[in-house]
Parts: structure tokens; C-alpha cells; sequence
């Protein structure tokens, strides 16, 4: 959400900024309604004060015996016209409201420019992609070859874009979740939190999955949603509040089930675990001040590259252009894993700064130490990682010719110190 006192003091630094991510002009719409809005307001603040004034007079005559007929017709007048005015005001605000709730964040002056993910802009690489004496496989091919990654018993029981994983792949899921969360809260700093993976429209609101993307998650019959992130709940968790700055920032983590409805994923990733309805994720949250918030960035990300590293998976980071960010950033990065299997470097994290943006519409603010007023938080997320695609890159990055896969050692303890899984029996 966006400030409407900004808009209307720089309307043409908005109107650029949206253009930068293909919009037409907003504000010619956005000023018109804020205009009738105010008008509204500004007459209806002159009809109440006149219809106390009558009033008063009203009681004045009576008390002098004098004819108070025409005061009376005036008021009654005013409480036909007042609530009209009322009607149109709360009219004005909502269309105002829907108007502004439905566009996006603008872009940082630093990112690049462009329609999409090709105008993205390559920042780092680490690591180098294992070389293979056989033509790598992809990870379903090796999941289910080792008779532990079955999608044909997921389909029947829930359909496309699921998966059922077993033995030592289900521990490998299991193996990886601990492990993230075990290096964001004893190395990094976050704090652990196990949300609710069902929430309501107030916090799918206050981060941006609606009102503009209720198609991409699963509503229930009980006015609750499920998580598509747990971004959702974790920045959720101070929502209305007002923080005190000696207590920022906020560092938050969790391993969650994450649930997408993919509506606009027809034909993408069709085979194997990169596009799920259901999956695991680790999500790491900063809430901090403004000052502070581009530093927290790079941490945020910096942490999110770690789980890759001590995993020994070559990957590169890219700045999201402004045709490719998503609706709520100001600002995003994407780490992107090797997979050898396709051989390209494919998404397994976004870690997005987004402003004041979420704060506005949660509602949340800091008190600085030094000045009375209140200020709007900035938020920043980034997955910490996706846990399917980790474990997809785990996969195909440690294959062997034999169709084992060696688990890499940073796993080892979570897997009762198993070297290498093998084909079940």
C-alpha cells in the first residue's frame, strides 16, 4: 500500500515508477478520487457545523417565543443532505482504497529496467558445477529409480503436482528442513516460529496476496487461507503493533508446508518437483528500520547463499528487473541453484526488500528512540531455502553413474551419518 499524501505531493515520481514496471498512469485516477473524497469531507464538515449552529439557534428562538420554522427546515434539510454526503465520502474512500490496494510497490532506482526475467542482471556466481563422466539425469529420474519419489501414488490421491516421497528421500526432506533451521537460528541470528498454516484476509492482505492474487492460493469454507509462504504469518506476527526501534530488528524463521494453487503455471514444470501444490520451505523475515533496511538486505541474502554453501551447490544470484519482481518489492534478489539434470540455474530463493509497503497496510510502526512521532516499518523476506528444490539440486548435483546419490556432508548427522542412499530393495 502506498501513501496517499506522497502520491499527491510527487504524483508524477509514482506515475514513473509504475511505468518502469509497464504501467499506464495511475495517478489522473488515484487524484480524482482523492479529490471527490476530500471534497466530500471538507462539505460535509461545513454541513455539520451548520446544522449545530442551527441547532443552537433553533433552541435560542424557542427560548425567546420567537418563529424557529425556518431553522427547522434548514435542519431537516441537512439531515437529508448529511447522509448523502456520508454515502458518497465512504464511496469515494473504498473505490480510493480498492484503486490503491491493487497496485504494486515501486522499484529501487538500482534495478534494472526491463519486461522480464531477461533483463535480469547477473550479481555473483560461487561454486563450480560438477562435471559427470554420464549424462547427468534429472531428479525425478533418479528419485524414481531409486524407488522413492512416486508421483503415481500422490495423483491418486490428490492429482497433478504432488509427490510421495519415501524412505531415505522423506529424511532427506526432513534432514534438510533441520538443517536450515538449525543454521538461521544458532548462526544467524533468526528466531524460530512455528505459525498457523491457515490465516485470514487481514494478513494475506497486509502482505500483498490480496486482494490482487487470490487465485494463486487455497481458500477454505471457513473465511481462513491457506499459507503460500510463511512470509504471511511470520511478518504478520506484529501486525497493528508499534515496536520500539531499541528492538529491531526483528529476525524471524520458519519450516512450513506452503501451499500454491500454480493457476498460472499451465504446461511449466509439468514432470517431477519443481512446481508443487504442496511443499516445504524455510522462510527467513527481517522487520527494521528504514536506515538500516538495504544492510538487512544483503544479510537476508547472505544468509539464504550460506544453506547453499555449506551444501556445496554451485549457484549465482541475479537482481530482479523491474518486469520480473514481484507486486509487493522494492527490491529483489533471486538465488539460483545448478541443476545439472537440465543444466540450468533455476530459482531456490527470492529475497525481496519491500519497504514500508507491507507495513502500511499491516498497520505496523516503530518509535524511534529520539522523536515522538511513529514511523512505518520495512520488511524484508527471502525462502532460507525452498526445501523441495534444495532437495532436487542435492539430488542431481551428487548423483552417480550407478544411480546411488552421496549425501553431502553438512547432512550427514541428520541422516544418521549416511554416506550415500541407494536403490531400495
Amino acid at each position: 500500500m502506498l501513501d496517499i499524501k506522497s502520491i499527491r505531493d510527487n504524483p508524477e515520481i509514482f506515475d514513473q515508477g509504475w511505468g518502469r514496471r509497464g504501467l499506464a498512469p495511475q495517478t489522473p485516477a488515484i487524484l480524482e478520487l482523492d479529490g471527490r473524497r476530500r471534497a466530500c469531507q471538507t462539505r460535509l464538515q461545513e454541513l455539520l457545523a451548520r446544522r449545530n449552529d442551527a441547532s443552537r439557534q433553533i433552541g435560542e428562538a424557542k427560548r425567546k417565543g420567537e418563529n424557529a420554522d425556518a431553522l427547522m427546515a434548514e435542519v431537516a434539510t441537512l439531515k437529508t443532505e448529511i447522509p448523502r454526503l456520508e454515502e458518497e465520502e465512504r464511496q469515494s474512500a473504498a473505490e480510493l482504497d480498492s484503486l490503491l490496494a491493487g497496485l504494486p510497490n515501486l522499484p529501487a532506482a538500482d534495478c534494472p529496467d526491463g519486461p522480464d526475467e531477461t533483463a535480469n542482471v547477473e550479481v555473483r556466481r560461487w561454486g563450480t558445477p560438477p562435471n559427470f563422466d554420464f549424462k547427468p539425469r534429472e531428479h525425478f529420474e533418479i528419485g524414481e529409480a531409486l524407488g522413492m519419489m512416486d508421483f503415481a501414488a500422490a495423483a491418486k490421491l490428490s492429482g497433478a503436482r504432488f509427490v510421495v516421497l519415501k524412505g531415505a528421500l522423506a529424511r532427506l526432506e526432513r534432514a534438510l528442513g533441520a538443517f536450515m533451521l538449525d543454521l538461521h537460528t544458532s548462526e544467524h541470528g533468526y528466531r524460530e516460529v512455528s505459525p498457523p498454516l491457515l490465516v485470514r484476509d487481514e494478513a494475506m492482505f497486509g502482505t500483498g496476496q490480496l486482494p490482487k492474487f487470490a487465485a494463486d492460493f487455497f481458500r477454505t469454507t471457513s473465511e481462513h487461507s491457506l499459507i503460500p509462504t510463511a512470509e504471511v504469518p511470520l511478518t504478520n506476527l506484529h501486525l497493528g503493533d508499534i515496536l520500539d526501534e531499541d528492538k529491531l530488528p526483528l529476525r524471524y524463521t520458519a519450516l512450513t508446508p506452503c501451499f500454491r494453487s500454480e493457476a498460472g503455471a499451465a504446461g511449466k514444470d509439468t514432470r517431477g518437483m519443481i512446481r508443487q501444490h504442496q511443499f516445504m520451505k524455510v522462510e527467513i523475515v527481517s522487520l527494521t528500520t528504514p536506515e538500516t533496511a538495504e544492510a538487512e538486505l544483503a544479510r537476508l541474502t547472505g544468509c539464504a547463499e550460506e544453506v547453499l554453501r555449506r551444501l556445496g551447490l554451485a549457484y549465482r544470484v541475479v537482481m530482479l528487473s523491474t518486469g520480473d519482481m514481484g507486486f509487493s518489492s522494492r527490491k529483489t534478489y533471486d538465488i539460483e541453484v545448478w541443476l545439472p539434470g537440465q543444466g540450468q540455474f533455476r530459482e531456490i530463493s527470492s529475497c525481496s526488500h519491500f519497504g514500508d509497503f507491507q507495513a502500511r497496510r499491516m498497520k505496523t510502526r516503530y518509535r524511534p528512540a529520539a522523536g515522538k512521532e511513529t514511523r512505518f516499518v520495512h520488511t524484508l523476506n527471502g525462502s532460507g531455502l525452498a526445501v523441495g528444490r534444495t532437495l532436487i539440486a542435492v539430488l542431481e548435483n551428487y548423483q552417480q553413474v550407478d544411480g546411488s546419490v552421496i549425501v553431502p556432508e553438512a547432512l550427514r548427522p541428520y541422516m544418521g551419518g549416511l554416506e550415500r542412499i541407494i536403490a531400495h530393495g
